[in-house]
Parts: structure tokens; sequence; C-alpha cells
């Protein structure tokens, strides 16, 4: 589950992953992140929390975040994204309030928590490709997604009640590197300028562009490809939507230029690094069918 990007097209997406570094980025659906192996950074707003093994991170929507890893042993954690529609019964609080510290250590995670990311991650490995993007539902995916939203509801009644609230403008912030990522994760896959950005945030293109050579370390292009990139990784990974579609998705003007910065990017071509994922995907689930 690569970060920046807007939405997924279906309600839930949950994964069994290794850790890895994932940029600031922003997004409508609740996440929740549960470490089995390992440690974990996880930032949100301006502030960095670490996680153990067994500890839960629950971000909120639309609110900057981030993950580092430090730990040189293996790492790997749930990543679970929810639209608010899965946990309507606490849509109010996730609209107006964030957790003053949203990680939740081990010894406090109700067992509830874990037996529904177990069932939610078996839900959802076993639907395939093809019926995860399709728009018509049968009666049989209809009652996946009442019992996705059934556990989701659960997972946030057994956290909420070990959390303290505060209102959600005390932690995001209002500067201006806050504002650059909120209006590029928003509008990446437009055909989006440093100018036209500058205009709109109300600024000059000349600081801007000082703000992304001092703060991200690369130039506006740059981020905005990396943006584009991440999220055409999760959809060659996660769908069977054909390359070229996925292209002009991510807000490529074309497919040669869509190939040339992705293998630059990742060192290996679209096609090839699809394959790739769903062959490691099958040899995990492989193991772990040897583990039970």
């Amino acid at each position: 589950m690569l970060p920046l990007y807007t939405e997924t097209k279906n309600n839930l997406q949950i994964e069994l992953r290794p850790s890895v570094h994932a940029s600031p980025h922003l997004h409508k659906s609740l996440e929740i992140v549960y470490v089995t192996k390992g440690t974990l950074e996880l930032g949100v707003g301006e502030n960095l929390y670490h996680m153990e093994t067994g500890d839960l991170g629950v971000v909120f929507p639309e609110l900057i975040h981030h993950y580092q890893v430090f730990d040189s042993a293996e790492c790997e954690a749930y990543y679970l994204l929810a639209s608010p529609s899965m946990a309507d019964a606490f849509g109010s609080v996730m609209h107006q309030k964030s957790p003053e510290y949203p990680v939740i250590a081990a010894e406090k995670v109700h067992p509830d928590i874990g037996y529904a990311l177990d069932t939610l991650y078996d839900l959802e490995k076993d639907i395939p490709l093809h019926y995860k993007w399709q728009t018509e539902k049968s009666s049989k995916d209809r009652i996946r997604e009442v019992l996705q939203q059934a556990y989701v509801n659960v997972i946030m009644a057994r956290s909420l009640p070990c959390m303290t609230m505060i209102d959600k403008s005390m932690v995001g912030s209002d500067d201006i590197i806050y504002r650059m990522v909120s209006y590029i994760t928003g509008k990446f896959r437009e055909s989006l300028t440093m100018t036209q950005m500058a205009h709109d945030l109300g600024i000059s293109p000349y600081a801007l562009s000082r703000i992304f050579s001092g703060t991200f370390h690369r130039n506006f292009n740059q981020y905005l490809n990396e943006v584009r990139l991440e999220y055409a990784a999760e959809l060659l990974h996660r769908t069977d939507e054909p390359i070229t579609d996925i292209c002009m998705d991510v807000g490529f003007g074309s497919q040669r230029t869509f190939n040339r910065v992705f293998m630059e990017h990742f060192h290996t071509s679209p096609r090839e690094f699809r394959n790739h994922q769903w062959a490691a995907d099958a040899v995990r689930e492989q193991g772990r069918g040897e583990e039970v």
C-alpha cells in the first residue's frame, strides 16, 4: 500500500506487508496501522511517534502523516485504509477530532482488534482482482461489505476509549509545507504546474521552488512525478487495470513519459513491477499457509 494517492476505488483496503519509508501524505480515508514485526515510526502532523510490535496507530482522515523505518530487523505491519462510511458511527468524531496521541501501546490493544484485522485481511485477500473493480456487486459482495463495515466499527469502538481526542485543527499545520502537500495530493492527477500552484497558494514561484529544494530535496516536477508514480505502483500491485489506463489515471500525458520516469524511479518497467509484486504476494501467501 503505497501512500501518496487520494482514494482507492474500494471502501476498504488492507495489506499485511513489510514496513517501508512513506513520505508525508494525506487522504480522505481512515488509516489503521498495526505493527506485527519490528518497529515503525508514525508521523502525524508535525510529531513523530515510535511504535513497537503489537502497537496500534490510528490516523483520522485529512491529516498529513508519514512513516519511517529505522529498525534493521524485519519490520511488518497491517495497513488498513477504510472509507469514513465504513465507520459511520464515528463519522462526526473523525471529522472534527483527532487522537492527541495516535498510538495505543500493545498491552492496551484489545484482542478484538487483532481478530478484526485478521478477519478483514482474510476477507480482502479472497476477492479476485477483477471483482474488486467491478461496478455492480453481487449479493455475496454486499454481505462481505457488511462484514467489513462491522469489523471496522469494532476496531474503532475498541480503540477510541484508549485515546484522548483533541480538535483536529490542533494536529495539522497551517504552514506552507502542509498546504503544499495537501494541494498536490488533491490535484496530482491533473495537469499541474508550479506556476499554477504558486498562484493558488498565494506565494511566488521562486519561494515555492526554494521550499521544494530545501524541504523535499528535489524540484517540483520530481516531487510531483514521485507522487504519481507511487499511486501508479499501488494500482499496478493492487489491481488488474490496464497499464495504459493507469498511465492516464495518475496524471501522465503519455505512456512513453510514464514508462521512462517509472523505469528511472523503480529501475524496472511497469509490467515487470506488477509481475514481481504479484509473484511476491503469492510466495508470502504460500509461506503463511505452510506456517498454519
